[in-house]
């Protein structure tokens, strides 16, 4: 005890050598105490910051205790926020992965934006009848009467255009068609 006091009052002036004794006689203990919380390579982390700490706050370091219980008590204590931490990530990571697995468990989430290109695409090509007759269909939501009346063309002409303009899209996304349900092709 009388060694650790000597210590304290030589770290608190800023004795080097003091520093080291403190690390030699206390790290390798630490790292072992703390190992029996959270892993091998944690635990010499932690020691190592607290250390640091030390070092860092010596001028303003007050040690009620002896230095062995201070030290062990700071070690359990960072330990226990270590795994406070870790338990707090993984709670965050499960709620974040419960809301999206769905997603990601979907191959086909991962070609969206490609699809959406493609799509999009595929029907700015189309002869501008079609196009516009498809897109007031499938995108519109009109009945094919309305699209008829709307563009002063016979309901029979809406039908064509339409089949035609779902011919030419099966062609041009052929590669795709599990994932277009939604356009009826």
């Amino acid at each position: 005890m009388t060694n650790d006091v000597s210590i304290i009052n030589q770290l608190q002036k800023g004795d080097k050598l003091a520093y080291k004794q403190l690390f030699i006689k206390y790290y390798s203990p630490l790292c072992e105490y703390a190992s029996q919380y959270i892993s091998d390579e944690d635990s010499e982390e932690l020691v190592q910051d607290l250390m640091l700490f030390i070092w860092e706050t010596k001028e303003n370091l007050v040690i009620e205790t002896s230095l062995k219980s201070y030290l062990f008590i700071s070690t359990k204590h960072r330990c226990l926020n270590a795994i406070k931490k870790n338990l707090y990530h993984e709670r965050v990571h499960n709620v974040i992965y419960d809301k999206l697995k769905d997603q990601f468990e979907d191959p086909d989430y991962y070609f969206v934006n490609e699809l959406t290109e493609n799509i999009n695409k595929a029907i700015s090509e189309l002869p501008d009848t079609y196009r516009e007759t498809f897109t007031l269909s499938r995108f519109g939501e009109q009945t094919n009467v309305q699209i008829a009346e709307k563009l002063n063309v016979s309901v029979k002409t809406v039908e064509y255009r339409i089949s035609q303009a779902l011919k030419i899209l099966r062609v041009k996304l052929k590669d795709y068609l599990p994932l277009l349900s939604f356009l009826s092709l």
